[in-house]
């Protein structure tokens, strides 16, 4: 098994991750009008194709919103930074949208990190924690699963990298713990570079 330096293949969580969290997803769910403890995406797709039309417009609108007030995670410019210049390979899978993410990337000074077509968003693959995004990443790569990083704060980051086969890091400093499906576990995205440097 390669060890975590030796991985050229970093796909990162967006929002909560690479940005400082802001989304309010109650409220979200109380504008779209969806329960508490139900999956945002899955519960859109299970209603009827006119209400979901509707239902998608506006969680873009609510999306764009939190977009424009995203700011950087503590140490999110000086990891990426790190991993340019070791020549790594990086990526976005995020359930928002290509052009949400993109907007949020600019709007921290990490646009420039990733090729566009490596930011991939609900319309190009299936939701997390469906496996597709990654694997539609490592083959535009040419990567395997062990060459591989899954970077995020929230479980279906964890569970979608640990289903490709990549090793997983869950970035949260609160009391939110998923062992059985983290191989490394930082408080920040500074720890995980002070881990990278001095591996």
């Amino acid at each position: 098994m390669l060890s975590l330096p030796d991985r050229r293949a970093w796909i990162f969580d967006l929002d909560g991750t690479l940005t400082q969290p802001v989304h309010d997803f109650l409220h979200i769910r109380q504008e779209l009008g969806i329960a508490p403890d139900q999956d945002i995406l899955a519960t859109i797709a299970a209603r009827p194709s006119s209400e979901r039309e509707e239902m998608m417009v506006r969680l873009d609108e609510l999306e764009h919103l939190y977009a424009a007030r995203a700011k950087p995670a503590p140490g999110v410019l000086e990891l990426l930074e790190f991993l340019a210049v070791n020549r790594c390979d990086m990526g976005i899978l995020t359930r928002n949208t290509q052009s949400i993410a993109i907007a949020s990337l600019a709007a921290i000074g990490a646009e420039h990190f990733f090729i566009h077509d490596r930011i991939i968003g609900r319309d190009e693959a299936r939701p997390k924690p469906d496996t597709q995004g990654i694997t539609l990443l490592l083959n535009s790569w040419q990567r395997m699963p062990d060459e591989a990083v899954m970077v995020g704060d929230f479980r279906y980051d964890l569970e979608t990298g640990r289903a490709a086969g990549t090793f997983t890091i869950h970035v949260d400093d609160r009391d939110r713990h998923w062992p059985e499906l983290t191989d490394l576990r930082v408080s920040s995205l500074q720890a995980l570079t002070h881990h990278l440097k001095n591996a």
